[in-house]
């Protein structure tokens, strides 16, 4: 089922600790369970299965379960052992895990939606179950009376989702690459706004409450970071994932043509009547925002400090302005050896939990996670 593959090391570079095996098919979703050397997996072969690691070092499975539909999804929380599981059907099925984690009980189904669920959160403080599936909705049920208390219908899929249990606040990504926030109330909801910015599907989301600021990974291989809670207006973008850090990105400018050479961008009808001359593509400078023609950012440079750890297109001019120690990666990439379609993480034991479509678990340390106490 699993084999013990290093100790607890003390470098910053993961290391794998722990390989467990065993499903049948694509593990969908992992998490470590708080305190315990413990992990909760549900996959495409219809299991639900808690792993305890056991005094030989392996994990072994304390809890199989088997349900009617493919697992897509879970939320579990901890301090009242509360697991819900969203499965292929649309269903949401809600669990209670025993204290020794020995054995399971069904509390409630939910029939969320009418396709695939892709994404779920449990908010103890309102009691509800948020959720969003492929049938182009996002829902919330109250987990007392096992009702509906309002749906919301999007153009596309909704891929992924994240809740502020204060403020009852749901963040929801979709297939078309924006964002909607709204605001949740029993029997209705509003709309707040639609965030745009990714030119691909979104993949994942993550919300940070005490910063109040929203991360957003995307199918164009970027991340950008909203600020909620400053409401000014501020996103940083990351890209090359891979990981990056950065500081900060302009915002791209509009125009008619370009704004280094003034040639007119293919729309430009009339320029392009009066001085005789074709149209040129638009592009932006990813250092200044510039839209420039290809012939004025001919220029590809990495710039980590705005989050491009790998080549961009840039204008010439700003490409002059790069110095070399400016191209000095900011991130570290750690090669996952397998294809990682969810992870975990717990930073107050350095522990990542990553899963994948090769129906292998793997369990590794980075003490890099593990939060710096000596100046506190």
């Amino acid at each position: 089922m699993a084999a013990e593959i290093h100790s607890r090391p003390q470098t910053a570079r993961p290391v794998l600790l722990n390989k467990i095996e065993g499903h049948s098919d694509a593990v969908n979703a992992a998490v470590l369970i708080p305190k315990e050397d413990g992990v909760i997996t549900v996959s495409e072969d219809r299991t639900i299965r808690v792993w305890l690691k056991r005094d030989s070092g392996q994990y072994w499975p304390s809890i199989y379960h088997t349900v009617s539909s493919p697992c897509s999804c879970m939320s579990y929380h901890h301090d009242s052992r509360r697991i819900f599981i969203g499965q292929d059907n649309g269903a949401v099925v809600e669990f209670l895990i025993s204290e020794d984690f020995n054995k399971m009980n069904h509390v409630k189904t939910y029939p969320a939606h009418q396709n695939r669920v892709s994404d779920m959160v449990f908010s103890l403080e309102s009691e509800w179950v948020v959720s969003t599936g492929h049938d182009k909705s996002v829902s919330w049920m109250c987990t007392q009376s096992g009702s509906m208390l309002g749906r919301h219908y999007f153009t596309a899929w909704a891929s992924c989702l994240q809740y502020d249990h204060e403020t009852q606040h749901a963040f929801v990504g979709d297939y078309s690459g924006q964002i909607t926030l709204l605001k949740l109330e029993k029997q209705t909801y509003s709309t707040i706004t639609t965030l745009k910015g990714h030119e691909g599907s979104i993949g994942t989301l993550w919300w940070d409450p005490v910063q109040r600021l929203l991360f957003s990974g995307a199918s164009d291989h970027s991340v950008i970071m909203w600020d909620i809670g400053g409401r000014k207006g501020r996103t940083l973008l990351l890209q090359g994932h891979q990981w990056c850090s950065c500081t900060g990105a302009p915002q791209w400018l509009d125009s008619d043509s370009c704004q280094k050479c003034e040639q007119p961008f293919f729309w430009n009808i009339k320029q392009m009547w009066d001085t005789k001359t074709l149209g040129l593509r638009q592009h932006h400078c990813r250092k200044c925002g510039k839209a420039v023609c290809g012939k004025c950012s001919s220029k590809r440079s990495t710039f980590p400090i705005m989050g491009f750890e790998f080549p961009v297109r840039v204008c010439d001019a700003c490409f002059d302005t790069i110095k070399e120690e400016d191209r000095t990666p900011l991130a570290t990439f750690h090669e996952g050896k397998h294809n990682i379609a969810h992870m975990d993480m717990d930073p107050s034991r350095g522990l990542m939990v990553t899963c994948g479509s090769d129906r292998i678990v793997k369990v590794s340390n980075n003490s890099s996670l593990i939060p710096d106490n000596s100046c506190m």
